[in-house]
Order: C-alpha cells, then sequence, then structure tokens
C-alpha cells in the first residue's frame, strides 16, 4: 500500500534541477494530506477490508458451475456478453437462466452449440462406464457430460456443456492445441487482467493433460477443453473473476465422488488422470464423498488452481454477497456452487490499534556456519519476510545452536519455508499463528537542512511518535559526514516540528 501511494507522488526526472526543491516541498505536503486523510477513521476501515471469494466446492466444480456462481455473485453479465460475443470462434451461443436445485434458485450458465459442433449427452448408466446396449435418447439441446459439465435433470433441464464426442464419426469434435487455444484467447477483446487468467487456467490443463499422455505441453491435443465450449467456459469464468474485483480466492477443498467415467479415452478411474495432476502439483485437497460420478472436471480444477490464494477461511469476516451456479448431472447431492464474497474487516479502533495476524516460524540449527545463516536471512527477506532473527540456544546433548525465527504474512509461508529447507540442514520448521496488537503507521517524508529523510508515525490515543528510517538516516550520515546520532535526531526533529501540517 505504502509504495504504491508514494509512487503517486514522484518527482518526473526531466524537470529543471532549480524547479525540483519547489515541487519536492509541494510533493511532501500533498502526500502528508493524502496519509492524514487516510489515518481518519471512516477510511480506515476501508484499508483493512479484504475482499475474498469463497468458493464452497461440497458438490465439486466445473466450468459451467464457476461461471453460473459469479454471476449470481454480481459478475457484470453485460461485460460478459461482450467479450463473448468478441470470440473469434462459430457455432456458440451463451444462455444465462435461473432453475431450482433442491428447491434452492440458482443461476444457469449454458453454452449451447449448433447442430454442425452439437455434442449429445449420454445417460447416467454410460457416464459411470456401465455397459448399455441400447440407444440413447438425447436431449434437444445436447449436453456433453464428462470433463467439463454437470447433467442435472431438475425440472427437465438439460445443457450443452463442454461438449465431449462418444460415437464413432457421429458427432462432430474440435481438437486444439495450447497454441491454437492461445491464439483464440488473445484474439479475444477483454481486459489484460481477464487474459491473464484464462491464459493461465488453460495452461494448466495443458500441463496435467501433458502428465496424463506422456508428452510436453505444445503437444499436447485437447480433446473435451479444446472444445468451443469449454473455451467459452474459461473465457468467461476469467472475465468474471477479473470483473469481480476479488483480492484473495479461498478453497478449502474440492468434494469428489468415486467410480469411473466414459470419456475421449474410454473408461477412466474418478479423479480423472488430467484432475489428479491439477490436485497433485498444486497441492489441493481432496475430499472423498460417498457419491458414485464425477464432481470434480479438469476445468473446474484448473480454474482453482488459477486463482485459489488460499486454504483457510479468515477466523471473522462477513458475507457480502451470495452466489450459487447450477451444475447439469443429477446426483444424491445437488449439484451446485455456492461463492461467497467476504470481507475480513480489521478497522482501526479508538485508539489507533488494529488487529492483525501473522505466522511465526522456528526452527534450531546448529550445524550451520554464521556465513550461510547471514545467506538465509537476506534471502528470507527477499522473500516477503517481516523479520528474521537469530537466537543462540543450547540443543540436545548441550549443543550450542541457534533459534531461527521468521515472521511472515500467510501467502508468503511456503515459499520462506522452502528457503529455510534448502538452504539450512534443518529438517523441521514449526509454525505457530499469532494474533497482534498493532499501531497504526505510515511513512512520509520530511525536510531537513541536510537532505529530505523518510519518517514512520506512529499514532497511539493522543500521542504521537515519529521514528527516522535506518536508510535515510544512514545514506544522510554518509554523504554528510555527520554522526549517526546525530542526523536521526535533526530528522525527528524536524519531522516534529512540521507535525501540525502532517496532521
Amino acid at each position: 500500500m505504502q509504495n504504491k501511494l508514494d509512487s503517486l507522488f514522484c518527482i518526473p526526472l526531466f524537470v529543471p534541477e532549480r524547479h525540483k526543491q519547489r515541487l519536492s516541498q509541494k510533493k511532501n505536503r500533498l502526500r502528508e494530506f493524502f496519509f492524514a486523510v487516510l489515518r481518519n477513521k471512516r477510511f480506515r476501515m476501508e484499508i483493512y477490508m479484504s475482499r475474498i471469494l469463497y468458493w464452497e466446492c461440497s458438490s465439486g466444480i466445473s466450468g459451467d458451475m464457476a461461471v453460473a456462481s459469479l454471476l449470481d455473485a454480481g459478475a457484470d453479465e453485460k461485460v460478459l456478453r461482450e467479450v463473448i460475443a468478441g470470440i473469434p470462434a462459430k457455432g456458440f451461443e451463451i444462455e444465462i437462466g435461473r432453475v431450482k436445485k433442491a428447491g434452492l434458485d440458482c443461476c444457469d450458465f449454458t453454452v449451447k452449440l449448433d447442430k454442425e459442433h452439437e455434442n449429445h449427452d449420454h445417460d447416467m448408466e454410460y457416464l459411470h462406464g456401465h455397459v448399455h446396449g441400447e440407444a440413447h435418447t438425447h436431449s434437444a439441446d445436447g449436453h456433453m457430460h464428462n470433463h467439463d459439465g454437470h447433467i442435472d435433470g431438475d425440472g427437465g433441464h438439460m445443457h450443452n456443456h463442454d461438449a465431449h464426442n462418444h460415437g464413432a464419426g457421429t458427432h462432430h469434435h474440435e481438437h486444439r492445441n495450447l497454441r491454437d487455444v492461445t491464439d483464440i484467447i488473445n484474439s479475444t477483446d477483454m481486459t489484460p487482467g481477464a487474459r491473464e487468467i484464462a491464459l493461465k487456467i488453460f495452461n494448466i490443463v495443458a500441463e496435467a493433460e501433458a502428465k496424463a499422455h506422456g508428452t510436453d505441453i505444445e503437444h499436447v491435443h485437447f480433446h473435451e477443453v479444446g472444445a468451443i465450449d469449454s473455451i467459452v467456459d474459461i473465457v468467461a469464468a476469467a472475465v468474471c473473476l477479473d470483473n469481480l474485483g476479488i483480492d484473495r480466492v479461498c478453497v478449502t477443498g474440492l468434494c469428489e465422488g468415486y467410480g469411473t467415467v466414459r470419456c475421449q479415452h474410454g473408461v477412466l478411474p474418478i479423479p480423472v488422470p488430467a484432475v489428479a495432476a491439477i490436485l497433485e502439483k498444486y497441492n489441493i485437497a481432496l475430499k472423498p464423498i460417498e457419491v458414485e460420478g464425477e464432481f470434480v472436471t479438469p476445468t473446474g480444477a484448473a480454474i482453482v488452481a488459477a486463482v485459489r490464494t488460499t486454504d483457510r477461511l479468515p477466523s471473522k469476516f462477513t458475507i457480502k454477497k451470495t452466489g450459487i451456479g447450477a451444475g447439469k448431472r443429477t446426483y444424491e447431492r445437488p449439484s451446485i456452487l455456492r461463492a461467497m464474497i467476504i470481507e475480513e474487516e480489521q478497522p482501526g479502533s479508538a485508539d489507533n490499534k488494529y488487529s492483525d495476524v501473522i505466522y511465526k516460524l522456528e526452527s534450531n540449527i546448529d550445524d550451520c556456519t554464521g556465513e550461510v545463516l547471514g545467506y538465509v536471512m537476506e534471502r528470507l527477506f527477499e522473500a516477503g519476510a517481516r523479520d528474521v532473527s537469530y537466537t543462540p540456544v543450547y540443543m540436545k546433548k548441550n549443543r550450542p545452536g541457534w533459534l531461527l525465527t521468521v515472521i511472515c504474512s500467510e501467502k508468503d509461508i511456503d515459499r520462506l519455508e522452502s528457503i529455510i529447507f534448502f538452504e539450512t540442514t534443518t529438517i523441521g520448521i514449526r509454525r505457530q499463528k499469532i494474533e497482534r496488537s498493532v499501531l497504526e503507521r505510515t511513512i512520509t517524508e520530511v525536510n531537513t537542512s541536510l537532505g529530505n529523510a523518510r519518517v514512520k508515525i506512529c499514532t497511539n490515543g493522543e500521542a504521537i511518535r515519529y521514528y527516522p528510517e535506518y536508510d535515510s538516516v544512514s545514506g544522510i550520515a554518509r554523504e554528510t559526514g555527520r554522526p549517526f546520532a546525530e542526523v536521526y535526531e535533526l530528522v525527528k526533529s524536524s519531522a516534529e516540528g512540521t507535525a501540525g501540517d502532517i496532521n
């Protein structure tokens, strides 16, 4: 936040030297006013709220379910339709409507294909790989079953989605490679954020398919997820996610059934190989349920892998919006995906404190050199650690050693632990979640007789404290040849002297 705000007040390099001092003074006054506004409690509440998407995947997830849930949670339908209309492909149209699932009102998103591209759905017995020798009745809309759509007969509702070709020569089925799909996405008019998400999803699918078939991603030919309806699903999901302005995505796990399912490659076990590969690589928890059938599709798993930032819900949050997306399969468990837009609030209190949650990583090390530990500290700070320290300790068998302590945010845990395991000899890391109270603070820049310096300002009730930043003080001390302590006091006095303007 601070770095983003500071960038607003940069002095352009082309400004003549004679004008820089005047612009610097104006810049400082503007920044100081801006931060003073932010210290207002009403604005402060907005700062410490994070907008989170929580996908409750108790009935798995597929592409159409994801899109429907996001639309129901507030994504702009008009924006979505405009993007979909610009996809450089033919033979499809989308339908957005309402259906009932277990008595619940749900949003339904469908990609309907024309006769040339139509793929017909088979009955549930066929889906699960059982023998059948009779002709099958297909819905007029046609809905391919398997990897990226859920079939649902609620209210006589059957939809086409993420086509699968099962018949020999009777169904039209397009095979595309990653470059073909990338070209389609890059040729579609959408925001850079939406395009980035869509490309990431397809790359994840390509990696999974490559692993399943023992080839590389450039030679993978998409079957089900290469069909135009699957491409539309992924682009639609990316557009909706981008449109909602989500900060974080929480998925605690994916519920999946058991048995087998019939697809392009024959009868496959559930979860299908592509889904298993995605869950394995991206460390996504699978929650088995006692229901026969496929609940998690490759497209659904890839969407989660592409955008999930955490598998842990905040300890306290408020629900701002709820959306329910309908699937298209009929199982004992209703085929629905619930999307909740939640906010984790950490507003400033009357005494200018707010709540915060951090994590502490600890490890005892007795056989690393000082050079190694110094290097590890540098790497940990570069990787986002908030603080790193070493404490001398006596370990088992009276061995002198070091207690490595790292303070960090939840999102940085995996990266920091990887560094510790890679660079040190430790074989275990303790992890602890810690709540803390934090004084409100801002960083500003003040003018001194020796130059500009950055100062941290902390507010504790009516008291305001000023802490000159070390890098600024040390830089001025080196440039001027003055003692560090003298420069520190000068910067602090300058900050206190301009307190009226700053506050």
